[in-house]
């Protein structure tokens, strides 16, 4: 299931840059079509490839990691959670 979704993700992607291409391409000739090629181009980066490749690759991991709390920025700076001996 892994791999075909991100055959699927690489499609989609691949697909969308066409047509955004398409679109700029014959933008002299017939303009309406155009813009809906570059539409529909950008509708498949951002509403639909963005999201499942976001879905897939977060699959698993925990929020908590990633969140700003003091304790994780402690961890960042590389100091130690603990008050200090002379305090």
């Amino acid at each position: 299931m892994r791999v075909r979704t991100k055959y699927i993700i690489v499609a989609i992607v691949l697909i969308s840059a066409a047509a955004i291409i398409y679109g700029f391409s014959i933008k002299e000739d017939n303009e309406q079509l155009a813009n809906k090629c570059i539409g529909f181009g950008t509708v498949g980066l951002f509403l639909i490839a963005m999201p499942m490749f976001l879905y897939k690759e977060s699959k698993g991991k925990k929020i908590k990691d990633y969140m700003l709390t003091d304790e994780n920025i402690r961890k960042m700076q590389g100091k130690n959670s603990e008050k200090p001996e002379n305090q």
